[in-house]
């Protein structure tokens, strides 16, 4: 009886010890997990995306002030913002919204891009009205095809464009400039504004970012630079549900509005007070977007001084603080 009942004991305490198969199962299925967690934080960290944007550099090899402009300080400050990007990690791309070069000639053009070449990360451009010639040799074509021997990541055929910098966002560049004649005012022609919107209909999932250089939403009034159908753009823009970002120049101003799902972000200028660019961190969560969007300066504190002087009023360009440092939240709707 005591030797049953020891059998017994002994077969109960095998059945109770893991199999070689139970372990093999048991690792398999913790390893899985381990994956599974892995992969779900790298594709959180994955929605993110961080880019800067650089407007109004005026480039200029004159070595000459102009007006409230530093353009004789102009290959320094490009030079400064350019390092302070590359020291920055995980950007993205950067853009250039217009006015890269204050003079509109081919050697001005192939001068600023020996600078711009210092870029370690992907770089795109939007025309301002200072890029082109009208009616003269730098033509927009001109220009791109320039472009596009020093950038071999830009490809784009017509001075506007949309890429995918990462899954589940749209960037789209817009040209703003008028060609036809000399003016300051910008508009979106016809053609280019059935494009938008067939763009816009096909990212109506994504985040979309748009860059250009006359804005849809001034900073402040002002007849002689506006975007001649602004309200066009606006409205069709804002007909949208998904989360949008606008992103412009040519004002040489911070200011940022939002209207429900639309985030319009005017920033300064290069070359003039107050001497800055913008970092954008966008997060994609699961109700919301949420834009970081911080202003950096350059580092030469003297020539932030005299660019200072040689404003009107210091305050109109650099907004208030919610215009130069803040977090935007856009609820995602369906």
């Amino acid at each position: 009886m005591k030797t049953s009942r020891k059998k017994l004991k002994s077969m109960k305490n095998r059945k109770s010890e893991p199999t070689f198969f139970s372990r093999l199962v048991s690792g398999f299925f913790t390893l899985l997990l381990a994956c599974l967690m892995v992969c779900g934080y790298e594709y959180c960290c994955a929605s993110d995306l961080k880019f800067a944007q650089i407007s109004d550099a005026h480039f200029s090899t004159a070595n000459v002030n102009t007006s409230f402009k530093l353009t004789a300080e102009s290959p320094k400050l490009l030079d400064d913002v350019i390092s302070q990007i590359n020291e920055i990690p995980d950007v993205s791309f950067v853009m250039f919204t217009g006015d890269l070069i204050d003079k509109p000639y081919e050697k001005e053009l192939q001068a600023a891009l020996t600078h711009v070449d210092k870029l370690k990360y992907p770089w795109y451009f939007v025309f301002g009205n200072h890029d082109p010639c009208v009616g003269g040799y730098l033509t927009k074509n001109l220009y791109l095809e320039i472009l596009k021997e020093h950038n071999k990541n830009f490809a784009a055929e017509k001075p506007y464009y949309s890429f995918v910098p990462k899954k589940g966002y749209k960037v789209i560049g817009l040209d703003s400039i008028i060609d036809t004649r000399v003016t300051s005012n910008g508009e979106i022609p016809a053609e280019q504004v059935k494009w938008l919107k067939d763009e816009l209909d096909n990212s109506k999932k994504d985040i979309v970012l748009i860059f250009m250089h006359v804005p849809v939403v001034e900073p402040f009034p002002s007849a002689g630079h506006r975007l001649l159908n602004a309200g066009e753009i606006q409205a069709l823009l804002e007909s949208y549900k998904n989360p949008i970002a606008v992103f412009q120049g040519h004002y040489h101003a911070n200011k940022i509005t939002q209207h429900e799902n639309v985030l319009y972000v005017s920033s300064p200028s290069l070359v003039s007070y107050p001497n800055a660019f913008r970092i954008i961190t966008v997060k994609n969560e699961k109700r919301k977007v949420v834009f970081d969007i911080q202003l950096k300066e350059i580092k030469d504190a003297n020539i932030r001084s005299l660019a200072k002087m040689m404003v009107f009023s210091s305050n109109l360009y650099t907004g208030g603080e919610k215009d130069q440092n803040g977090i935007y939240e856009i609820k995602k709707r369906k």
